[in-house]
Order: structure tokens, then C-alpha cells, then sequence
């Protein structure tokens, strides 16, 4: 963790924060957030694996593990081994209660990434 706010966390080990707001949220295992991410009233389960930028698991279609620059997060449930491409927003503004998108779904309000999901980069929610 380096040079970041976090305020009523739970933060797993192995996680990497660089340069972030997270406030009362729960971080998972081995989570990777990149700089500028914000993340509000979240939960994020974290990774099975640490992924470098060598590593097999990296398709040039898909991005980083874990949430990527810039990202904002708010009443989102993101589950495992999850992919959230830089400059995503995933906020439901519009107060949707019910529906299903590209790479997540929304229920009672909630916006829920699930296992091995992606989030495309610029995604606005």
C-alpha cells in the first residue's frame, strides 16, 4: 500500500493499493488496485493468483487483473479473478434496480462483477 486514503477497511494480505481512495469497504485477498481508483460501500473478493505482466494469464483483449486506473467503484460486489478495465464506472447513477450487462449485473441496486468477469476499459454504468 503506498500513498493512499482508506477509511473503515477491511484489507485483506497480499493486496496491492497504489494511490487510491477506498472507504467502508471490504478488500479481498491479493487484490491489485491501480492509481487513482476511488471505491465507496464496495466489496471485492480478490484473486486465486497473482498475475504478472509476463504472466500467462494476460490476453491483450482483456484487462489487468483486478481494477484498473481511474476506476470508480460504488455499491459494487466484485467477485473473483474479476477484470475491471481503466476508467470504468460502475455507480448505477440511474438507481436501476434489476438488470443484466456486459461483463455484470445489476440486483437491488447493486452492481455484482462475477467470478472471472470483465469489465471492459470506460465502461459507464
Amino acid at each position: 500500500m503506498s500513498d493512499s486514503e482508506l477509511r473503515d477497511v477491511i484489507l485483506a494480505e497480499g493486496c496491492y493499493v497504489d494511490r487510491c481512495s477506498i472507504a467502508s469497504s471490504v478488500i479481498g485477498i491479493r487484490t491489485n488496485i491501480q492509481p487513482g481508483a476511488t471505491i465507496r460501500r464496495s466489496v471485492l473478493l480478490g484473486a486465486d493468483f497473482y498475475e504478472g505482466d509476463d504472466s500467462a494469464h494476460v490476453k491483450r483483449d482483456r484487462p489487468k487483473l483486478g481494477i484498473g486506473r481511474d476506476v470508480i467503484l460504488d455499491r459494487v460486489i466484485v467477485d473473483k479473478n474479476a477484470r475491471i478495465g481503466d476508467c470504468a464506472r460502475l455507480v448505477n447513477e440511474a438507481g436501476v434496480q434489476e438488470a443484466d450487462g456486459d461483463g455484470y449485473f445489476i440486483r437491488s441496486g447493486v452492481i455484482v462483477v462475477p467470478k472471472d468477469g470483465v469489465i471492459k476499459p470506460g465502461i459507464r454504468v
